[in-house]
């Protein structure tokens, strides 16, 4: 069961952002350039909290905690190979 609006807050890192629109330019054959008009990060920041996003620096939650899951998996199957048999 995915939780609801009410449940959590969504997260997501502005840069993600902030590179997801300098490629879709630079597909549409434009060529963006970094810092001519300042810091992308703000109005990116901005974008999100008008969409009901928190920008976060550590980036999209579920995607997050997904990583933890699975590098702890990965820490236990390591820690399983490398136990010494008597």
């Amino acid at each position: 069961m995915r939780p609801t609006h009410s449940d959590h807050q969504e997260t997501f890192n502005p840069w993600s952002i902030v590179n997801l629109v300098f490629s879709h330019l630079a597909e549409e054959g434009l060529h963006p350039v970094l810092g001519e008009a300042g810091d992308p990060g703000k109005p990116a920041a901005e974008l999100l909290r008008a969409l009901g996003i928190t920008p976060a620096a550590e980036g999209n939650r579920m995607e997050s905690e997904q990583r933890k899951q699975r590098l702890a998996e990965i820490r236990a199957a390591f820690e399983m190979s490398h136990v010494e048999s008597p």
